[in-house]
């Protein structure tokens, strides 16, 4: 059949979780035996978030090819455990970018470069690429932010034209929020109602509504949503609340979410749909036998997005072991040497999460410090790697200033160096060591043993490395590399042999964790620090 494109919009308020919503619809789409993608088109002027200050956009998630794009690719990702892609993370600002660029090639021949056609023709070359790939049977496009924001309306006017060349192979799925008014005892339309007609305003009909709810929607609910916004009430979704994101592809499920859309798109509903290993997986995770305490001391704690795929990565590995993880955040910015015995105290686990610049970068390496001669399991992420060999260069090889040299240009001790490749680079966005890199593991290590297999691919997102020259004292004093990349020589896995699991990694291995395909990494870590816990009672 040919490409289907289903897009999901929204309205009233944003967070409501339209990318929770594309991503269980193409879980359930696959589910029934039809290859499907996920794409996001993000209105903000930024070419990719890979500048972004986690607190103004949370995680920024890096792609095997080096995108750095959405963190709602992430969740793409973990609910179908499709791969993504450039392709499937594309910005206004990568949008205007590439119009310029044809404009001063001369490739429009002199003609006068608007946002209609020249624009909103960009914005559906992207979002067909996927689709003209042959790949897919659906591509699934959620637009970020909300009807009528300014910044959207390129997109949406996009969809408009879309809808109108597709016909039957394009569907609109509207994301709203359906307030629950306790005083009055009634759940309000009204919103959604002007949502919908914010979206009819600009030339698009919805298709399916979606509502984010606290109460249960009634039929008369239903119905008045359908007649106020030109849709059967069959097509009015119930989004309730659960007490987990890998619930609401049940929920779709069960209100017949991937029926109405493949009805309204003319595609035969396969009888079957296979939902077994997710349902599986959701047992496990809502009926743990044991529970952990781990800390994840980062810089950015009051935000919890910019730790998404990590605490994600903790849920997956917790199910597959049956143990509840519960993260505790430890403001690395706040912890030192007076405090950071207090502030660890029980923990069984602590990571030490990925990150840049100085702030909080000591309070990192007191936490790292603590796990090492506490024998508490340890996992450093990146920057948590780094710290863990600046901490040893210290404590253990003697070298008091040792530092990185993104922290300290000057240190007589460099144990962390910029990369070669990186020193004659000036720019920010998109210009580290970034995607998926081969790392190859050290007969006998820790790594080995948990990975299962000598070579191994991950994620990277950084510009500083190992400095080699001080391996040999590192080897000798009970560091020893555990990884590295069979290409360039760099150390891609520090470990601590003598630890009862001690190690860091430069690259991410968070970004490929997966519901039902958890990374060997966080399992392993997780199972170490389960040792010392409780069953639950």
């Amino acid at each position: 059949m040919s490409t289907k494109y289903i897009f999901v919009t929204g309205g009233v308020v944003s967070s409501l979780g339209k990318g929770i919503i594309a991503a269980s619809l193409a879980r359930l789409l696959k589910a029934r035996g039809y290859s499907v993608t996920n794409q996001k088109l993000d209105p903000y002027i930024n070419i990719d978030p890979g500048t972004l200050n986690p607190y103004e956009h949370g995680e920024c998630f890096v792609t095997d090819d080096g995108a750095e794009t959405d963190l709602d690719l992430g969740h793409y990702e973990r609910f179908t455990g499709v791969p993504t892609s450039q392709a499937n993370n594309v910005t206004t600002g990568r949008i205007y970018k590439n119009v310029i660029e044809k404009e001063r090639r001369g490739d429009f021949l002199g003609a006068t470069v608007q946002v209609i056609p020249h624009i909103t023709n960009e914005i559906k070359e992207r979002i067909t690429a996927l689709g003209n790939t042959g790949q897919y049977d659906f591509v699934i496009t959620e637009i970020g932010g909300t009807v009528g924001d300014i910044e959207s309306y390129p997109f949406v006017e996009a969809v408009r034209q879309l809808k109108w060349a597709l016909g039957k192979n394009c569907l609109v799925i509207h994301l709203t929020y359906i307030p629950y008014i306790a005083a009055a005892g009634e759940l309000k339309t009204k919103p959604t109602q002007h949502s919908v007609k914010a979206l009819q305003q600009q030339g698009v009909q919805p298709d399916i509504i979606v509502c984010r709810t606290e109460k249960p929607l009634t039929r008369s609910v239903r119905d008045k949503i359908g007649l106020f916004c030109n849709i059967d009430g069959d097509c009015v979704i119930e989004d309730g609340d659960v007490s987990s994101i890998y619930e609401v592809p049940l929920k779709m499920r069960d209100e017949k979410l991937d029926v109405q859309v493949l009805r309204k798109l003319d595609v035969p509903i396969k009888s079957e749909m296979d939902l077994a290993q997710w349902e599986a997986f959701l047992y496990k995770l809502k009926n743990p036998e044991k529970e952990v305490n781990i800390g994840l001391v980062g810089k950015y704690v009051e935000l919890q997005d910019a730790y998404k795929s990590i605490t994600e990565a903790f849920i997956h590995a917790g199910a597959e072991l049956r143990c509840k993880v519960n993260v505790r955040y430890v403001h690395s910015e706040y912890l030192d040497e007076s405090n950071v015995a207090e502030k660890l105290a029980g923990l069984t686990g602590i990571l030490v999460a990925p990150g840049f610049g100085t702030r909080g970068i000591e309070g990192k390496i007191c936490a790292v410090r603590y796990a090492r001669e506490q024998g508490v399991p340890f996992l450093g992420i990146c920057l948590g790697m780094q710290c863990a060999v600046v901490e040893f260069a210290r404590n253990v090889l003697g070298y008091a200033d040792a530092h990185s040299v993104e922290i300290s240009p000057s240190t007589a001790h460099p144990v962390i160096d910029m990369m070669e490749e990186q020193k004659s680079i000036s720019n920010m966005g998109g210009t580290m060591r970034l995607g998926a890199y081969p790392c190859q593991l050290m007969e006998g290590s820790k790594a080995m043993e948990i990975y299962g297999e000598a070579t191994i691919s991950e994620r990277h997102r950084h510009r500083y490395e190992f400095n080699n020259a001080y391996l040999e004292q590192y080897k000798e004093s009970g560091m020893v590399p555990g990884g590295v990349n069979p290409n360039s020589g760099l150390v891609e896995i520090v470990e601590i042999p003598a630890h009862p699991f001690f190690i860091g990694v430069q690259y991410h291995p968070e970004y490929k964790s997966k519901a039902m395909h958890p990374h060997p990494l966080f399992v392993a870590f997780v199972k170490a620090s389960m040792q010392k816990c409780a069953p639950i009672r």
